[in-house]
């Protein structure tokens, strides 16, 4: 199977991580504030060095994960790639879906982009595209739903 027909999140997903890490980061350095104003200076500066780096690993892990994501469109499925330590192939087959769901968060919101998650007769599906571009997300949520409709009726 080619690599190259596989899809991938937008990249404004890697600018909304990068927000999200720049948050998280600002929050630990408000607390290694805290501990500055209630310890010593020495106590104070450790803790903002380890806010920052805690703030740079977490951007870093992040971006991986975002680079792992991926789809692929086949004439009977619908294959979803994830993961950093343990890599997973979801294949969830059209005739399958039972309903599918487009949502935004406040920051996916800020930055045009939704996830469209899968839902299907499987209690322990965890299919789900982060990080698609508004249309994208609309395009493929219409897709599948006339994708699943189709194979389900050839049932």
């Amino acid at each position: 199977m080619p690599s190259d027909d596989w899809m991938r999140p937008s990249p404004r997903l890697r600018q909304a991580r990068h927000v999200e890490a720049g948050a998280v980061t600002i929050l630990l350095l408000a607390v290694a504030g805290a501990i500055l104003a209630l310890s010593s200076v020495r106590n104070g500066l450790f803790a903002a060095l380890i806010a920052i780096a805690a703030g740079v690993l977490l951007d870093v892990m992040l971006q991986r994960r975002v680079g792992s994501w991926g789809y692929l469109e086949r004439e009977d499925d619908l294959l979803i790639r994830r993961g950093l330590l343990v890599r997973r192939l979801s294949v969830v087959p059209y005739g399958r879906m039972q309903f599918i769901d487009v949502t935004a968060g406040p920051v996916e919101r800020s930055f045009r982009l939704a996830t469209v998650r899968l839902h299907t007769a499987s209690a322990a599906s965890d299919a789900r595209i982060p990080g698609l571009a508004i249309e994208e997300a609309a395009r493929l949520r219409d897709r599948l739903a006339a994708l699943g409709e189709a194979h389900a009726a050839g049932l």
